[in-house]
């Protein structure tokens, strides 16, 4: 009989991965697709910071970084890696995390959406910095332009975040409804 259960949490277990990893793909696809309706202002929603925060809401701290540094780096080698995407969706996941929605927040479209809403912003001005840093614009260019990106993403992201966030949450309640049992 162990070797059947086992077997069955293997399977479980490699299904689980099959739909995380899918999930990544198809969000890196959508960060890629420009879709009629979907921009405002030339900007559309950020797929993959959806996807951090969906990650993180129910994980540690250190779960959330991993997941916003693995994505930080996908997005970069899907786009020009300067500045870099890891370090502000890193401190995504790590902040979401930190939140522990399940104590202060109720389980929602709502809540997900503010905070989604907050780490667009706060991964948006993570990326004004590194500009800030790098010294090719002038200062006042790139705060300008943060102005613009940071809230556009941020409404977008957040109006889009329930499609990302419910299905992987019941996939995810799920999973852990079968480890339990």
């Amino acid at each position: 009989m162990t070797n059947t259960s086992e077997f069955s949490i293997w399977v479980r277990r490699t299904i689980n991965w099959a739909v995380t990893v899918s999930s990544v793909i198809l969000c890196s696809i959508l960060l890629l697709t420009r879709l009629p309706g979907m921009e405002l202002l030339g900007i559309a929603p950020n797929w993959l910071l959806i996807w951090v925060v969906a990650w993180s809401i129910k994980r540690t701290a250190f779960q959330g970084a991993f997941a916003g540094l693995v994505l930080g780096l996908v997005q970069d080698g899907m786009t020009f890696p300067e500045p870099t995407h890891v370090y502000s969706l890193a401190i995504v996941g790590v902040l979401t995390a930190l939140i522990q929605k399940q104590r202060y927040i109720q389980e929602d479209f709502i809540s997900v959406a503010l905070i989604v809403f907050g780490m667009a912003i706060v991964g948006e001005t993570v990326t004004a910095i590194q500009h800030s840093f790098q010294g090719s614009r002038q200062l006042a260019q790139i705060w300008t332009d943060h102005q613009r990106i940071a809230i556009c993403s941020a409404i977008l992201s957040s109006l889009w975040a329930p499609v990302v966030y419910y299905p992987l949450n019941r996939w995810w309640q799920w999973c852990n409804s079968m480890e339990q049992s």
